[in-house]
């Protein structure tokens, strides 16, 4: 079973409390909330005010995404949030164990994102203390891209690296997450999809949330 984090950025922002409802409704395991600034990425998203709008209505975990220069000023005001996984990246943290022990010490699990042209092997000092790794199988900063290809390699690469280093954590894709490329992320080892278009833009979107949950995939 793969476990399944719908993104909120390809949701209908006009009618967000709905969509909300129907995320709790349906199999999702998770809700993924990409927090943009401007500068880190091409792109403004939603800050604090949409957060702590949906974690008062969201009975799902909170899996927030952090693609902002210094993300480590927020840890404290995420963690208040309840979020469950506070995620940031790889490229905007220089001093990324500090962040890392800083998330852990305000009780949220810690994951790591590393940007398309970012090797795994960069992981290699960190990678037992943590408890996910995000893959960004797009460039990051806008939703609907088309799937980046050596995302099913480096997902090989990144398993063979956490098994070595007997690391528990997670590997999560993000990005052209839709039917045809997710039964070979999990065929792959992928253990969370978040996927955005495919499940909101879907005219079913529990039946999308459904499908790709039931995929075959590591055990988590």
């Amino acid at each position: 079973m793969t476990l399944v984090s719908p993104s909120l950025l390809a949701a209908d922002f006009l009618h967000l409390d709905s969509e909300i409802e129907m995320i709790n409704r349906s199999e999702a395991d998770w809700l993924h909330l990409d927090v943009m600034d401007g500068v880190f990425v091409p792109n403004i998203s939603f800050g604090f005010p949409v957060l702590e709008a949906v974690a008062k209505t969201c009975r799902k975990p909170l899996d927030v995404h952090f693609m902002i220069v210094h993300p480590e000023l927020y840890i404290r005001q995420t963690a208040r949030l309840g979020a469950m996984m506070m995620n940031v990246h790889y490229e905007a943290c220089t001093h990324l164990h500090r962040t890392v022990q800083e998330i852990h010490a305000a009780g949220m699990k810690a994951g790591v994102t590393l940007n398309p042209t970012t090797p795994v092997c960069m992981l290699e000092d960190i990678i037992a203390d943590l408890d996910m790794v995000l893959l960004m199988s797009v460039n990051p900063g806008f939703g609907g891209q088309d799937f980046i290809e050596n995302t099913i390699g480096k997902v090989g690469r990144l398993r063979e690296l956490i098994d070595s280093k007997g690391s528990h954590a997670l590997i999560e894709v993000d990005g052209g997450v839709q039917a045809e490329t997710a039964p070979r992320l999990a065929k792959a080892g992928v253990d969370v999809l978040v996927s955005g278009s495919y499940v909101f833009k879907s005219p079913r979107p529990e039946e999308a949330i459904r499908s790709l949950r039931s995929l075959g995939g590591a055990e988590v």
